[in-house]
């Protein structure tokens, strides 16, 4: 594990812990010498997390559409910046260069980045681990849906493992480091033919 995409709120949330656990993750990552890869904005929890791993001397990688750099204020310190044509551009580009995922919170483009994420490694597309910092319980009503999912016969209860849930940043990257992929998620070769 050599790079871990952080997906993350372009605002700060009203929550103070949740730009303490940004900052904190930052400099994890930072001290384990893995670089950040995110979406390249300098607000919100993403400019906490990137100042932070910048702060700690480590590297950040950034990917921003063309089209958000007025929404969003793209970050002009970064060790690196992609700058893609949209939004599918973007998170493909941001799975390719990571090893692993993680989401702090964030609203509807986290949850939908994460979703899409845990998606591909169900299907078997990557065997990359996946993990949420559960702060102050943040992520806790979408692991409680997933349960949900899992006791429905929707979500097959080994690929409820697909998710890693953590409130301590020390923790999550000890098992994202040490992720094996579950038994029972498909692979490609496996599907049926359409």
């Amino acid at each position: 594990m050599k790079r871990v995409c952080v997906y993350a709120g372009s605002n700060p949330g009203n929550d103070p812990a949740y730009e303490k656990a940004a900052i904190q993750l930052g400099i994890k990552l930072a001290e384990r010498g893995l670089e950040l890869v995110y979406g390249g904005s300098s607000v919100g929890l993403m400019g906490r997390i990137a100042n932070s791993v910048l702060n700690q001397e480590g590297g950040v990688i950034g990917v921003m559409p063309t089209g958000l750099f007025r929404g969003e204020v793209v970050h002009t310190g970064l060790t690196q910046l992609y700058e893609v044509n949209g939004m599918h551009e973007r998170k493909a580009k941001m799975g390719e260069l990571s090893d692993a995922f993680i989401a702090l919170p964030g609203g509807y483009g986290t949850l939908e980045e994460v979703f899409e994420i845990v998606s591909w490694g169900q299907l078997g597309i990557h065997s990359k681990p996946v993990g949420l910092l559960n702060i102050n319980g943040y992520y806790q009503p979408l692991v409680d849906m997933v349960n949900n999912g899992v006791e429905a016969g929707f979500i097959p209860a080994p690929q409820s493992k697909l998710l890693i849930v953590e409130d301590d940043p020390d923790i999550l990257l000890d098992r994202l480091a040490s992720y094996e992929p579950p038994k029972g998620v498909n692979k490609w070769s496996e599907l049926p033919p359409i």
